[in-house]
């Protein structure tokens, strides 16, 4: 029973509480990227959730024959294969989505959140925690990019996954899209209104200031 709990805090934790891209920053470039639709940000969601959890297995297993001089080229040798494997089934059978992400799935070879747990999780524990760890890790991943995916596709294309939720102006109906939605700095504000959203319901997550202004005048001088 505690081996399941342990295995379920590892899954859920890095959902909200420990989440990669709102606490660790880990990953934003492709969250402002390939946000503008939801089809989109699901494609690389599983895409990344997949090399994550493939890497972590590989890495695992392996740990114990890893030289330390050469874990880092290692560990990306094997993410690299598992995101060029990725990269050819998405163009295979989602070509237009594929394209559309254009050269962000190959990134995620060198994506900080892939890195990170392999190097800081993998390395360190037995194969089924560290694709336990991979998948929390990777769901907590997706859900920032969909939750900001469908903020941006709604309110810049009135529409969620291709289905007109809101009837635009050009089609005779009343919404007219904010194309603002659809341009990376939205993405930016709406990254940043969601870190601060999430760490004022746990302010717990907050990072202690580096620097404090002194009370008195004089302590300045």
């Amino acid at each position: 029973m505690s081996a399941r709990n342990g295995l379920w805090g590892i899954l859920i934790t890095p959902l909200v509480r420990q989440n990669p891209v709102t606490l660790q920053i880990l990953g934003i470039c492709s969250a402002l990227a390939v946000t503008t639709s939801v089809a989109t940000a699901l494609t690389m969601s599983a895409a990344l959730t997949a090399v994550l959890v493939m890497s972590a297995a590989v890495i695992s297993l392996i740990r114990n024959h890893i030289p330390d001089a050469i874990r880092l080229i290692v560990q990306i040798v094997i993410v690299a294969s598992m995101v060029v494997v990725i990269d050819q089934i998405l163009q295979a059978y989602l070509f237009e989505i594929s394209q559309r992400l254009s050269v962000f799935v190959s990134l995620i070879t060198t994506n900080c959140l892939v890195l990170g747990r392999t190097e800081s999780f993998s390395r360190h524990n037995p194969p089924l925690r560290s694709m336990v760890d991979a998948l929390g890790n990777g769901l907590g991943y997706s859900l920032v990019l969909i939750v900001i995916g469908s903020i941006r596709e709604l309110f810049g294309a009135g529409s969620l996954l291709g289905w007109q939720v809101f009837a635009t102006v050009d089609q005779g109906g009343w919404y007219t899209p904010l194309n603002l939605m659809l341009m990376a700095p939205s993405a930016f504000f709406l990254l940043g209104g969601l870190v601060w959203a999430v760490r004022t319901v746990l302010p717990e997550q907050t990072e202690a200031l580096e620097f404090r202004a002194p009370d008195d005048p004089e302590d300045a001088a």
